[in-house]
């Protein structure tokens, strides 16, 4: 099922993030937690790629295993970085062989040592280049890309932003998936600019529960900058173990969430790190049966 086709469903939209594994005992993780969040039934997954393209072929594996072995729609991550367009056909190629209707297209980080973004020979420099060509001639695909409730970490300028990010849904992008915030006024602000740009495709929401310290610092890196509202930093500061820090991160992101509900948002995305645990809470603690399904009573924002 296409993005275009899932989202014209009148319900709220969950769906997980997961990374390519890169042993045999993180593949049988992988496995587990996918099996314990498959209750819920997602719209949909994604799989997403490491920094500079590093897991490219481990996300291609990984991406027809889950449609193989799943009943579950997957969003197989593209990113511009180290590829050109024929290796860019040859991936679209490989997944409509087997079954896979849609992508997210990114342009990608770079890797960290060559942290300055060069396109290669006849690749893309933009994401909006590579959904354009991916529209032209895989018009079969649908198509997600990315946006930043809190601002894209190269592009200061926030009008700017929004004219790459309006590119993007003009070259043919079906959906936007945010990065994570921990603040939901950052994503309504967002919603509005995207209202205000003539952008009218859905907005998905981008959550990520805190389960430790470590971990937070590490979103803090991942997400180049996400800012972490004092309150949320103050709570997990107090917390005495990872336990602790992992109950006020569910009960951080579960109040996300119903206030996402409350403003109509079309989807939430979780970005699991291939963990189970803390997703199942914040679906537990919103007091939904598995598979119990949210409808939104006026109309998806975004």
């Amino acid at each position: 099922m296409k993005l275009s086709e899932i989202f014209s469903e009148n319900k709220v939209h969950f769906s997980f993030e997961f990374f390519p594994p890169k042993t045999e005992e993180a593949s049988r993780a992988l496995l587990e937690t996918i099996s314990k969040l498959s209750p819920i039934q997602p719209s949909f997954v994604s799989v997403t790629y490491g920094a500079g393209g590093s897991t490219n072929q481990l996300t291609q594996d990984l991406v027809i295993r889950l449609k193989k072995e799943t009943p579950m729609n997957v969003v197989a991550h593209l990113t511009a970085v180290g590829v050109n367009r024929n290796d860019i056909r040859a991936q679209l190629e490989r997944y409509a062989e087997a079954g896979i209707t849609n992508v997210l297209a990114l342009r990608g980080d770079p890797p960290k040592n060559n942290p300055s973004f060069t396109p290669a020979a006849d690749g893309f420099a933009h994401a909006a280049d590579m959904v354009a060509y991916i529209k032209k001639n895989f018009p079969q695909f649908g198509i997600s890309v990315a946006g930043f409730p809190e601002g894209h970490p190269e592009t200061p300028n926030r009008l700017l932003e929004m004219d790459y990010l309006k590119a993007k849904v003009d070259a043919g992008a079906d959906c936007i998936c945010t990065q994570l915030f921990f603040d939901n006024r950052d994503f309504y602000d967002f919603c509005e600019r995207c209202e205000i740009a003539g952008i009218k495709v859905p907005i998905i929401a981008g959550i990520m529960p805190v389960t430790s310290l470590s971990g937070l610092r590490r979103m803090a890196d991942l997400a180049q900058g996400a800012r972490i509202p004092a309150k949320l930093l103050r709570a997990v500061l107090r917390a005495q173990s990872d336990e602790a820090v992992e109950k006020v991160g569910v009960h951080w992101s579960t109040q996300q969430v119903f206030d996402l509900y409350d403003h109509n948002v079309c989807g939430i995305h979780f970005y699991t790190l291939n963990h189970s645990k803390a997703t199942l809470k914040i679906y537990e603690t919103l007091g939904m049966s598995l598979g119990e399904t949210w409808h939104v009573p006026n109309g998806n924002r975004g």
